[in-house]
């Protein structure tokens, strides 16, 4: 995400929210941007594209 959209998240403050990225090592970096408010509640990975490498990762984050 860019950086202002973690921001605009941080300043509305929702109880969850579910992150869906194709890309694990951005969430990973949105996700330190986010801990200090949210914490990771579960992870799951997801291969929409049998066959190929891409999997899609959803995480469910909840409000500390």
């Amino acid at each position: 995400m860019h950086p202002d959209v973690v921001k605009t998240i941080l300043r509305a403050a929702p109880e969850r929210i579910v992150y869906v990225s194709c890309n694990p090592a951005t969430q990973a970096r949105d996700l330190q941007d986010l801990d200090a408010d949210y914490q990771v509640v579960a992870v799951q990975p997801v291969d929409m594209f049998p066959h190929t490498p891409h999997v899609e990762n959803v995480v469910l984050l909840t409000k500390r």
